[in-house]
C-alpha cells in the first residue's frame, strides 16, 4: 500500500475512534446530575425568572434609547447591553466558570467564534468577555421590541442570510472596525442548534476575519442549551462552563482558504465542546 495513503486512513481511523468515544456534555451531566427539573422549577421560571428578564429588557432598552442616539461609538450601548446580562446571569442563578480566556490576548483584536446553542448565549458573552465587543447577527433579530433596536444603534453587524447581497455595506464596515481594532463575536452555525449538537458552519462564516487578517479564537459554551433550549421558556438553573481555545492564525490566507479555515475552527470547537469533560454539577 502506498504510504500516503496508509497514514490517510489510519488518520481517519484514528478520527472515528475519537468521534465514538466523544460524548455529549449535555448526555452527561444529565446521566450524572440526577437533578429534578420538574413543576417546582417550571413555577420558578414562569413566575420569577422568565417575568424580571422582561422587566430588565424593557427598563434597560427604554434607559438606553436617549443615550443610543447620540452614541456613535457604541461604549454606552454597550455598558447598558453589559448591565442587562449581568442581571439575567445573576438571577439565573447558575455558576460559571471560565477556562483559558487569560491565555488570550485580549489586547489584540480577534474574531470570536462561538457555538450557538441558547437564547442565553449573548447575556453570557457580554458579562465573561471582558471588553467591548461587536456581534453577528441575522437580520430576523431586528424583528425584536427593543432589543432589535438595541442592536442596530450599538453599531452590530446585521446579515442578511437569505441575500447576502443586502448586507455588502454591514461587512464592510466589520472589516473596517476590526481593523480599527474592535473585536468581532460570530455565531457560524447561522443559528441557534435545536438539539445541543455542534451543527455545521455556514459557507463564508470566517470571511471577515481573512479579510481583516485578524486571528479566530473558538469558544465553547457548555450548558447552555440545557439551561434554555428553544421553544420553551423553562429556565433550568444549572452550571455553566466558557472554554476558550487557541488562537487560529488567519495571516497570509486568502478567501481560496476559506473552506479550509471552516473546517480547522470547527473541529476545534468540537474538541471544547466534547472532549474537555463534563460541567461539574
Amino acid at each position: 500500500m502506498n504510504p500516503s495513503v496508509e497514514q490517510v486512513e489510519r488518520g481517519a481511523a484514528q478520527d472515528q475512534v475519537t468521534a465514538s468515544s466523544r460524548q455529549n456534555p449535555r448526555a452527561i451531566v444529565e446521566l450524572e446530575s440526577g437533578k429534578d427539573y420538574g413543576w417546582l422549577s417550571r413555577l420558578r421560571s414562569y413566575l420569577i425568572l422568565d417575568p424580571l428578564i422582561w422587566l430588565y429588557t424593557l427598563v434597560l432598552g427604554l434607559l438606553a434609547l436617549p443615550g443610543g442616539l447620540f452614541d456613535r461609538s457604541g461604549r454606552r450601548l454597550h455598558w447598558f447591553s453589559r448591565a442587562w446580562s449581568w442581571l439575567i446571569m445573576k438571577t439565573i442563578l447558575s455558576p460559571v466558570k471560565v477556562i483559558d480566556l487569560e491565555k488570550i490576548d485580549t489586547s489584540k483584536t480577534h474574531v470570536y467564534a462561538v457555538n450557538h446553542a441558547s437564547a442565553m448565549d449573548i447575556p453570557f458573552l457580554y458579562v465573561y468577555l471582558p471588553f467591548q465587543f461587536r456581534i453577528a447577527f441575522k437580520k430576523e433579530l431586528l424583528s425584536y421590541p427593543v432589543v432589535g433596536w438595541q442592536l442596530k444603534r450599538s453599531g452590530q453587524i446585521c446579515i442578511d442570510q437569505q441575500k447576502p447581497t443586502n448586507s455588502i455595506a454591514a461587512i464592510r464596515s466589520a472589516v473596517k472596525s476590526l481593523k480599527a481594532g474592535m473585536p468581532l463575536v460570530i455565531f457560524p452555525e447561522g443559528g441557534r442548534t435545536p438539539d445541543g449538537e455542534i451543527k455545521p458552519f455556514l459557507p463564508g462564516a470566517f470571511f471577515l476575519a481573512i479579510k481583516a487578517q485578524v486571528d479566530i479564537v473558538p469558544v465553547a459554551l457548555i450548558g447552555t442549551y440545557e439551561l434554555l433550549p428553544m421553544d420553551t421558556y423553562h429556565i433550568k438553573c444549572r452550571p455553566l462552563e466558557m472554554r476558550v481555545g487557541e488562537p487560529i492564525s488567519m495571516a497570509g490566507l486568502t478567501m481560496r482558504d476559506l473552506e479550509a479555515v471552516s473546517a480547522k475552527v470547527h473541529k476545534a470547537m468540537e474538541e471544547l465542546y466534547y472532549t474537555e469533560g463534563p460541567v461539574p454539577v
